[in-house]
């Protein structure tokens, strides 16, 4: 459909009451509970809410996909047209036609054996029998790539899923969405799995591909962040119902459900002040089955009263709602109204509280230690830090490994240069962090780091010592004050030990008593946030947040000086993960750790580090404090990379301007020549022919910006650096 043949705005898919239920051996769970809506021809709908909550089971239910023992009743009428009740093979001549779905994970959704064109090809194939010939439909399939950004798109059609990247991926399977012209695209979490960079490029592709069709958008996400630069309206989604819909200025601005409090008090902001707390919403959503009466978020509601506890609130219009709608000529349509599931909304609407103090989080208070490493007090940058202060020292670090091709007759092609010469170096007190996309080596540099081995080349020195002159005693007692919490809670906690013995592991395996290991448990159970009594539990009875917890507690039990952090946020919904960054933290000012934290979202990093490493294809293009680099980016990747984190604010983001960088990282075992930035530089293509060899020539050396505005300690390594305000 093009938007001249349906008015922008007309509704063209409206829910009603809609309930989805399964059967499960505790009985029935009720996972979509009286959910109504609609989404207008060229509207974006954004559906958000945590894990659980019923969002993408609403999708499923309007694509006809629901397994056959779910129960489903209500109405979803498409075009005036109801699809309750309609045969799979009714639904099928609709879907991937007139409603397309773009699914979480591009590599599930794709099939192995066959090339991407040829599957984009399918798309056309089917629902344009006897209208398109295959000739027709590959070259179309070939052009639909190259509007979803595809690179050599003639080519690339021929490649397999395999041989792409996740975002490439993605946007192959948008271009098979929008192929046939479809009035509605439902995006279930679309951006994910995926670095901040390429969901910039992703979320960029989908407002393409809704222009180019004038189809609705419903985006369904548990981040308030990426619909703020998207979404028309939004709704917020709990235990199976609709809490809280408003458009999306308006949902931001004024949220009337402690819920959506929560969630925008939960994420990290860019923009923010460092030391501002984040709001963690305690608890875990509600059991499906069975539920109590009243309304579901009574356990984690700071705000609930006995009304609460008798009877669930009904989404009905506030005071301030009805008055909105009243401005807007009465109309009672869903683009006036603020709907809000909750009988304190009036109340939120008057007080206009900040969530932080509806949810009593207190900001962490800082110790002298921690205060004499806040920019702009003189303290020492790492370069000038005392030798007895630094805590590791990393020094032309290289790690290659070797790329082999036969089978009987092995042989070297060539080398993977996953790290190659990074230097830095971490202070007593301090939080360094890592940054980049996947595949830059943040990870390998870790490794090598933990694994306490000789690396290909330079040198890893851990409190004072160089690892490679350790023997195995001497690796023990470095691995004692060394200590590393995984992205996994899940794989990296043992399912068969209960709690208490796997964090009582490290203090066993260095010779602690038991009375002295059980003593110990208990208190690294408290210090953590969890109960004593939690440790007979195991760990499939805690939720994602309490794992992670797990987690650090064990990487606490031996008193460690440098805790390594791999990610340890980005499996998390961002209500637990605010409470993860907020305990990291508190434990950081209270005991006085180091952290190596390695991390892809900037926004994390600029709430919980001191200083910032930025990586790419295995080397440090910029690194400086976390207030100078964020405040003045000089490289154009570093750039790129905050441009990219959304801003949980619509009028911020709408007059961001955004830096999409084209292409995939380069290959390791194939850097390009002089710069390896390079080949994706959005500055490169704006320089003149000298200035262009230079990069091309020459690797630039990592050193301070010219003209001397730069804070301490801050470098890059860009021949052409200069600043550009991206936040």
């Amino acid at each position: 459909m093009t938007p001249s043949r349906a008015r922008l705005g007309e509704p063209i898919l409206r829910v009603d009451d809609l309930r989805v239920s399964f059967p499960s051996e505790a009985g029935r769970v009720e996972a979509v509970r009286g959910v109504s809506f609609s989404v207008g021809a060229g509207e974006v709908l954004g559906i958000v809410g945590e894990s659980g909550s019923g969002k993408s089971v609403s999708a499923l239910a309007t694509m006809g996909l629901l397994p056959p023992q779910a129960e489903v009743a209500g109405s979803i009428r498409f075009r005036d047209e109801e699809l309750l009740g309609r045969t799979d093979a009714e639904l099928a001549r609709i879907r991937g036609k007139r409603i397309a779905m773009v699914f979480q994970d591009p590599l599930s959704a794709l099939t192995p054996i066959f090339s991407v064109g040829d599957q984009v090809a399918e798309a056309l194939l089917i629902h344009g029998r006897g209208t398109v010939s295959k000739q027709q439909a590959a070259q179309r399939a070939v052009e639909l790539l190259d509007v979803v950004g595809i690179p050599r798109a003639s080519e690339r059609a021929r490649a397999f899923p395999h041989e792409f990247s996740g975002g490439m991926r993605q946007r192959v399977v948008i271009a098979m969405a929008i192929a046939n012209d479809p009035d509605l695209i439902i995006a279930d979490e679309p951006t994910t799995a995926l670095d901040v960079t390429v969901q910039a490029q992703v979320l960029d592709v989908l407002r393409t591909a809704r222009e180019l069709t004038g189809a609705g958008l419903i985006l369904i996400t548990h981040d308030l962040g990426v619909v703020a630069g998207v979404a028309d309206r939004v709704q917020v989604m709990y235990a199976g119902r609709i809490v809280e819909t408003a458009p999306v200025d308006e949902i931001f601005a004024a949220p009337r459900m402690p819920y959506t409090l929560g969630l925008l008090g939960s994420i990290p902001r860019l923009d923010a002040g460092r030391r501002q707390p984040l709001v963690p919403i305690e608890g875990q959503p509600p059991s499906m089955v069975n539920l109590d009466p009243g309304c579901p978020f009574v356990p984690r509601c700071p705000l609930a009263i006995d009304t609460c506890l008798v009877e669930e609130p009904p989404l009905a219009l506030t005071k301030a709602g009805a008055e909105s709608t009243a401005a807007n000529g009465g109309t009672t349509g869903v683009a006036a109204a603020h709907r809000t599931a909750c009988w304190r909304a009036g109340e939120l609407v008057e007080s206009e509280p900040d969530a932080a103090e509806v949810f009593g989080v207190e900001p962490v208070q800082l110790p002298g230690l921690e205060a004499a490493a806040e920019p702009g007090n003189g303290a020492e940058p790492a370069n000038g830090a005392a030798p007895a202060d630094v805590v590791l020292r990393v020094t032309d670090l290289a790690k290659h490994y070797p790329l082999t091709k036969g089978a009987v007759f092995r042989r070297r092609v060539g080398t993977v240069r996953a790290v190659d010469g990074v230097s830095f170096e971490l202070r007593a007190g301090e939080v360094l962090a890592l940054v980049g996309e996947s595949g830059c080596g943040k990870t390998s540099t870790l490794m090598e780091i933990l694994g306490l081995n000789t690396p290909t080349s330079g040198s890893i020195e851990v409190l004072g010592q160089d690892v490679s002159t350790l023997d195995r005693g001497g690796r023990r007692a470095i691995r004692r004050d060394m200590q590393v919490v995984f992205q996994d809670p899940i794989a990296s906690l043992d399912p068969r030990l209960p709690v208490g013995d796997v964090i009582a592991e490290p203090l066993m395996v260095h010779g602690v008593p038991p009375a002295r290991r059980a003593e110990r448990v208990r208190e690294l159970l408290r210090l953590v946030g969890l109960r004593p009594e939690h440790a007979d539990r195991y760990p499939a009875e805690f939720s994602g947040g309490q794992r992670q917890r797990i987690g650090i507690a064990r990487a606490l039990a031996l008193e460690p000086k440098v805790l390594v952090l791999d990610e340890p946020v980005s499996a998390l919904d961002v209500s637990i993960q605010a409470g993860v960054i907020n305990l990291l933290d508190e434990l950081k000012a209270r005991l006085g750790l180091a952290y190596l934290f390695v991390a892809h979202d900037l926004s994390v990093v600029r709430h919980l580090a001191d200083r910032v490493a930025v990586m790419y294809l295995g080397r440090l293009v910029e690194v400086g404090e976390v207030d100078s680099v964020f405040g003045a980016p000089y490289h154009p990747y570093t750039q790129a990379l905050l441009s990219a984190i959304p801003i949980p604010d619509p009028a911020v983001e709408r007059r961001r301007e955004r830096i999409l960088l084209h292409g995939d990282l380069p290959s390791p075992a194939d850097p390009p020549s002089g710069c390896r930035f390079r080949t994706r530089c959005p500055l490169f293509v704006t320089l003149g022919p000298l200035a262009q060899q230079l990069c091309l020539d020459q690797d630039p050396p990592r050193e301070p910006p010219p003209g001397g505005s730069a804070g301490a300690g801050h470098e890059v390594a860009c021949h052409h650096a200069r600043v550009r305000e991206v936040v």
